[in-house]
């Protein structure tokens, strides 16, 4: 490198060209590296067997959700009642690929920016071990006869409810956060 300062007298033209040196003849690019994970493989697993996509991706904890939540569904339209525990199957089935998709992409993304593999946040929560005590709880319960879960069968519409609020709140968490909301307290 010269020790000259730049100076608009001696700056290179914007309109001059840039000139590349040629590449070697023969001369073959290394391939890119293969990705950890698939997306289609993840899918086609988790449509295999519930769970067995987050086994691909990694994620145990996961698929013991996904497969308790396929179970307890199955469980309670077959021995409590078949409304609404019947929708629950393909929606458990179905976030279940959604899910696999999603975790493959994200693994392959840290993995190309250079990032370790496994760094979900949810990944390692503490949800998903209690979710799996209170279901494996519930049922235990029942097949001792202590707790006949056929009786709760007309209030499960508390699901939904609990589940919208939650939603609710989230939205409106993120709408203070965003400051949408203080601007619209201003008028």
């Amino acid at each position: 490198m010269s020790d000259t300062p730049t100076t608009p007298e001696n700056a290179p033209s914007p309109s001059a060209p840039t000139v590349v040196p040629a590449l070697p003849p023969g001369y073959v690019p290394a391939p890119a590296p293969p990705l950890p994970k698939s997306p289609f493989v993840a899918v086609l697993l988790s449509v295999l067997f519930p769970g067995l996509g987050q086994v691909y991706n990694g994620q145990i904890q996961k698929a013991f959700v996904f497969f308790g939540g396929f179970v307890a569904s199955l469980f309670s339209a077959i021995n409590i009642d078949p409304m609404p525990f019947a929708l629950f199957i393909p929606f458990v089935i179905l976030y279940g690929w959604v899910d696999a998709w999603k975790s493959a992409t994200a693994i392959n993304n840290r993995f190309l920016g250079g990032k370790a593999e496994p760094e979900d946040e949810t990944l390692n929560s503490p949800a998903w071990g209690i979710v799996l005590v209170v279901a494996g709880s519930l049922l235990l319960l029942h097949n001792l006869d202590l707790l006949d879960l056929a009786r709760f069968q007309r209030f499960w519409p508390v699901l939904l409810i609990v589940a919208g609020g939650y939603f609710i709140r989230q939205s409106l968490e993120a709408r203070n956060k965003s400051g949408f909301g203080a601007s619209e307290s201003g008028r």
